[in-house]
C-alpha cells in the first residue's frame, strides 16, 4: 500500500486524516509530525509516496516546507491542507510543487478524491515510462525522443489542466501519445483503434476508456467556461484539444439550453495532445 506522511501542528486534523485514510483503505499513514522541521529530517528515512502538509504552521509555512522538502526527497507527491482562498497564495503553492489542495474543514469525500488522484498520477507516470521502454529499441526515432520524465510531466500537466488526472483513461491516452511520439511518421494515418492494437490485446476497450476520459475533459472545460470565460486554461484548450463549437454545445447542455452533449473527435484530440507535447 502507498505510504502517506501527515504534517500539521493540529493533532485533531492529523487524527481525522488518519481515520479517513485507513477507513477508506487509501494507504498506510507511515508517520505523523507536528513540526515541519522534524518532518524534513525524517523524510529521507520514511520515504513516503504522498506528503500531506498544512499551509499555515507557526514556525515554517507549508510552501516553504515543500520547497525544502523537494530538495530533500523529490520522489514524493505533495498535497497541501488549507483554509486560505487567496489566489496568489494558492499559485505560490502550486509553483512550489504541490499536486493538489485539500480544503479545511476536512471532508472525507475530498480527501478520498485528492489522494486517489495523486496515486493515479503516480501510476500514470510509471505507465508512461513502461510504454516508452517497450518502444525504446526503435532507433530510427531517437532524434525526436523526449526524455522520459519530460514527456510524462507534459502529459500530467495537461491532464491536470483539463481536470481528468483521476480518470482511468489517462493511462491509455499516455500510452497512445507515447507510442505516436515515437512512431508518428509511419503511423500517422492509423485510427486510434489500430494504434491501440499495437500495444493492447483489447484495443476496443482502450478506445472506449479514452472516449469517456475525453468527454469528462470536455465537461470540465465547459464548466470552467461557464464560471470564467476568460480563464487562460479555458482559452488554451477549448480550441486545441477540443473544438470550441463543441465546448459551446456542452455549455448549452449544462445550462439546459440543449438536450445534446458536445462531442469529441478522438483522433484530433490525440493529435492535439501529441502536438502540445512536442512544442511545450
Amino acid at each position: 500500500m502507498s505510504k502517506i506522511f501527515l504534517i500539521d501542528d493540529d493533532s485533531s486534523v492529523t487524527n481525522i486524516l488518519k481515520i479517513i485514510i485507513e477507513d477508506k483503505e487509501l494507504g498506510t499513514v507511515c508517520a505523523i509530525s507536528q513540526t515541519p522541521e522534524d518532518a524534513l529530517e525524517d523524510l529521507p528515512d520514511i520515504a513516503p509516496d504522498v506528503v500531506i502538509v498544512d499551509l499555515l504552521m507557526p514556525e515554517m509555512d507549508g510552501i516553504s516546507f515543500v520547497k525544502k522538502a523537494q530538495t530533500v526527497f523529490p520522489d514524493a507527491s505533495y498535497v497541501m491542507l488549507s483554509q486560505v482562498s487567496s489566489k496568489d497564495m494558492i499559485a505560490q503553492a502550486y509553483d512550489a510543487g504541490i499536486e493538489f489542495f485539500i480544503q479545511k474543514p476536512i471532508n472525507s469525500i475530498e480527501v478520498c478524491r485528492v489522494i486517489e488522484n495523486v496515486l493515479e498520477k503516480q501510476h500514470l507516470q510509471k505507465t508512461v515510462k513502461q510504454v516508452q521502454n517497450i518502444f525504446s529499441s526503435n532507433s530510427s526515432n531517437q532524434a525526436k525522443k523526449a526524455p522520459e520524465n519530460d514527456l510524462s510531466k507534459k502529459l500530467e500537466y495537461i491532464f491536470r489542466d483539463i481536470g481528468i488526472s483521476g480518470e482511468a483513461g489517462c493511462r491509455d491516452i499516455a500510452a497512445v501519445v507515447s507510442y505516436l511520439y515515437k512512431h508518428d511518421d509511419e503511423d500517422s494515418e492509423l485510427t486510434i483503434k489500430e494504434v491501440c492494437s499495437r500495444f493492447s490485446d483489447a484495443p476496443k476497450s482502450v478506445e472506449q476508456r479514452i472516449r469517456r476520459t475525453a468527454a469528462a475533459g470536455l465537461s470540465f472545460m465547459a464548466n470552467m467556461g461557464l464560471v470564467d470565460f476568460g480563464n487562460p486554461i479555458f482559452n488554451e484548450y477549448s480550441g486545441t484539444l477540443y473544438s470550441f463549437e463543441q465546448v459551446r454545445k456542452e455549455m448549452d447542455y449544462i445550462q439546459g439550453k440543449s438536450t445534446q452533449h458536445g462531442s469529441v473527435k478522438i483522433r484530433k484530440f490525440i493529435n492535439a495532445f501529441l502536438n502540445m507535447c512536442k512544442i511545450r
